[in-house]
Formats: structure tokens, C-alpha cells, sequence
């Protein structure tokens, strides 16, 4: 049958309509998902034992699931929630009236204000040389945290220092931090609701200044190691203005799960962790109450997709229980690959080398997600998932939720 010329735009619309969505590499927004209902939240003795690794993809009030990308949104707010409610404590919200921001040469300075009280923040910028814009990698510490700054700097990648110390100290003391100043109703909050909080002022200060930074904002990375590479994480999960989080052995309490972490030996599980970096009440879930907790870091990592994620390891450290982060970082995985994105997440796990000092053999793995994500690079291959250590571990067993 002959189609009718009349019929050609119709079919090419229907066509275009057809096709599938581009998935965005970064948002210009904090949290896209903060407009969805408040979900509800059992005590301990309510919440079901779980013992594997829980399905990222299901609804919390147990009505099905749901594997759709226009849904992830959704999962996300889910998974925050519970984030926030049963580990770490929310992280304060802010109206952009209430942050001032401007730059001190090389020094961006921003101060937020809250309650008739105010807590100043500082970030050191190392730039390239040029005018910019520049992409840049926020570090916990240093302004390329412990990565190797020539990584950096041969690809004129701006750093960015973040100091933590300025919202909460490593070991909080309640009640007497910086941001307990501004938000004195607060102070059950961990440092990982507390220290991402900074992060995304930081970035909020950049998006104040615009030009005048010379940054970016399309192309923002964090990154720090140990208990800042947990922070990295968080912050990525949290902030979705960031395009590329590196996580660099992040051990417990970071990417590794809590449940595969409690099967293992002198590791740091959830009852073993630094509290002053969790909510007091997250002990509840300690030892065999682990199965009742209704989430696991798989899904923390996950709530950097659709972004980029690249998680690095070091199996020379038991504490650092390398074996969950990879479990883990499987499991995270199948969130990216369910969305036909999995080359947006790769991870890196290999021993002979100092704690937070990156092998030469993981150099071309960061340096792959850097140029891809960070320099707009779409040609290089990001598909990374080493683990030789690992090679034997059945992993599938923890989510029986995961396509085969």
C-alpha cells in the first residue's frame, strides 16, 4: 500500500517520539527528586529482615517495582529518605536568598545565613593557566584530594579544596560544630549529611559568581579517600550539580555494604563504624539487626546514577573490607546497566600500594573517567570493572533481584 505524502510528518513525529531519551550526564539542580511524597518510616521491630542486598528498583510500601529511568527519580527520593531517616540525618535545606557569595582572587568565599546566625565558608582554587571556563574537581582537603595532581593539571582541570573542618569537624562533638551555630535544632545529624551540606554551598557559591569563577559548572568532580572518600561519595549522591564522583577507598560505611561487611573479618561494619559520622541511632542495626536495615550502600552509590562514578579500592587493608566494595559496586552497577548507561560506573579494586596513594596501574582508569566525563570525551572506554582478587566471589548471590 502506497503511504499518502499528507501521512510523512505524521509518521515523523510519531517516529521521533519513538526514540529513546538522551540520559543526562549531570542536573543543574541539587536534588531533582524533592518533590515526591514523604514516605513512611517503621521502628526497627516493623521493618522486615531483608537478607540480602535490597532491590534498588522497588517500592518502599512493598507495592511492586519499577526498573523504568523516568522512575529513578522516585527511587531516588525513596532511598534518600530512608538515607537520611535510619543513617545519616537530613541534610539542612537552603533558600538561595540566603547565601551571599563572591571571590577573593583565587579564593572563593561564601556565607550562609540562618536563624540570626551565620557560618562562613572558604575554597581555595588552583587554576590552570588561561581564562577559563574550566572544569574542575573538588577535593576533600586538598584541590585534588589524594589523586595524583598531574592527572589533573596536564588537562587543565581546575582543583578546588574543600575544608571540611568548617562545617564539622572529623570527630564531631555534638551540639558545638560550626553548623550546629546555624542550625542548633539539628545536631543529631551525621557528618555525612553535614559535610556534603558544604560541598553543595561551595557549589552554590559558584553559581552566585557565575563568570567570575572562571568554572565550569557542567563539569564538576569530587573526590577524596578513606573517610573522605566516603564523603566524595555522599556528596555525589547528594548534589546532583556534580558529574563525576571518584571514590577512593572508601571502605566501610562508604561504598561496601553493611550486610556482606558483617560476613567478613576484622572489617569496619556498621556496629564497628565512627558514630560521629552516622546518626547514634543507627546503632540499633548493628550485628544480626543488619537485615532489618531497609537500604545498603549499593543504593547509596546508586543515587549518583545517572552521573558518573568510578570506586577505587586497595585490598592490602582488611578494615578496609574490599570484598563488600566489590559486591557493592556490583550490585550499584546493575542500577547503570539496567538504564543501558553501565559505562557511566566502573571500579577499580587492586593491593600493593599505600592507603589513599593511587597505583600508576590505576592511573589510566582515572584518568579514562576524567577525560570522559569531566573533558567531554565520549570515545574512551570507561567499561572498568577490575577486581582480580575478587574473581572467584559469587556475588550474584547477594541480588537475586539482578537480571541474569
Amino acid at each position: 500500500m502506497k503511504l499518502s505524502t499528507l501521512s510523512l510528518p505524521l509518521i515523523a513525529i510519531m517516529l521521533a517520539s519513538c526514540q529513546p531519551k538522551e540520559i543526562p550526564t549531570v542536573y543543574d539542580r541539587e536534588n531533582t527528586a524533592d518533590n515526591y511524597p514523604v514516605i513512611e518510616m517503621p521502628g526497627l521491630q516493623q521493618l522486615p529482615e531483608i537478607a540480602t542486598l535490597p532491590d534498588p528498583f522497588a517500592w518502599a510500601d512493598g507495592s511492586g517495582r519499577s526498573t523504568r529511568f523516568d522512575d529513578w527519580a522516585r527511587h531516588r527520593s525513596e532511598i534518600i529518605q530512608q538515607l537520611y531517616h535510619y543513617e545519616i540525618g537530613e541534610k539542612p535545606v537552603v533558600s538561595r536568598d540566603s547565601i551571599e557569595a563572591f571571590m577573593d582572587n583565587d579564593t572563593l568565599r561564601v556565607t550562609v545565613h540562618n536563624g540570626g546566625e551565620t557560618l562562613n565558608l572558604s575554597a581555595t582554587i588552583k587554576y590552570p593557566e588561561g581564562d577559563g571556563p574550566f572544569p574542575a574537581m573538588i577535593g576533600v582537603g586538598f584541590p585534588y584530594g589524594s589523586l595524583p595532581p598531574q592527572i589533573f593539571e596536564s588537562r587543565n582541570i581546575a582543583g578546588i579544596a574543600f575544608n571540611f573542618t568548617q562545617v564539622m569537624s572529623h570527630t564531631q562533638k555534638r551540639g558545638t560544630e560550626p553548623i550546629n551555630r546555624i542550625y542548633p535544632d539539628m545536631i543529631q545529624i551525621g557528618a555525612y549529611s553535614a559535610w556534603p551540606w558544604g560541598v553543595s554551598r561551595i557549589i552554590d557559591g559558584l553559581e552566585i559568581v557565575g563568570e567570575q569563577s572562571r568554572i565550569d559548572l557542567k563539569h564538576l568532580g569530587i573526590t577524596g579517600c578513606s573517610f573522605a572518600g566516603k564523603m566524595a561519595l555522599f556528596s555525589g549522591a547528594l548534589d546532583e550539580r556534580i558529574a563525576l564522583t571518584i571514590a577512593q577507598e572508601p571502605g566501610g560505611g562508604g561504598v561496601d555494604a553493611w550486610r556482606v561487611s558483617e560476613t567478613l573479618g576484622n572489617v569496619e561494619t556498621l556496629g564497628r563504624t565512627n558514630y560521629s559520622w552516622f546518626l547514634e541511632s543507627m546503632a540499633q542495626f548493628a550485628e544480626e539487626n543488619v537485615s532489618r536495615l531497609p537500604i545498603d550502600h549499593h543504593q547509596v552509590a546508586a543515587l549518583i546514577a545517572p552521573r558518573a562514578l568510578l570506586v577505587l579500592g586497595n585490598t592490602d587493608f582488611e578494615w578496609l573490607a574490599d570484598e563488600s566494595n566489590y559486591v557493592s559496586s556490583r550490585a550499584a552497577r546493575e542500577v547503570w546497566r539496567t538504564f543501558g548507561i553501565e559505562e557511566r560506573m566502573g571500579f577499580s579494586i587492586e593491593g600493593n600500594h599505600g592507603h589513599c596513594q593511587l597505583p600508576e596501574s590505576q592511573y589510566p582508569e582515572v584518568e579514562a573517567f576524567v577525560d570522559r566525563f569531566m573533558l567531554d570525551k565520549p570515545e574512551i572506554d570507561t567499561n572498568i570493572t577490575r577486581a582480580d582478587m575478587f574473581s572467584e566471589v559469587d556475588y550474584m548471590k547477594w541480588m537475586p533481584w539482578a537480571e541474569k
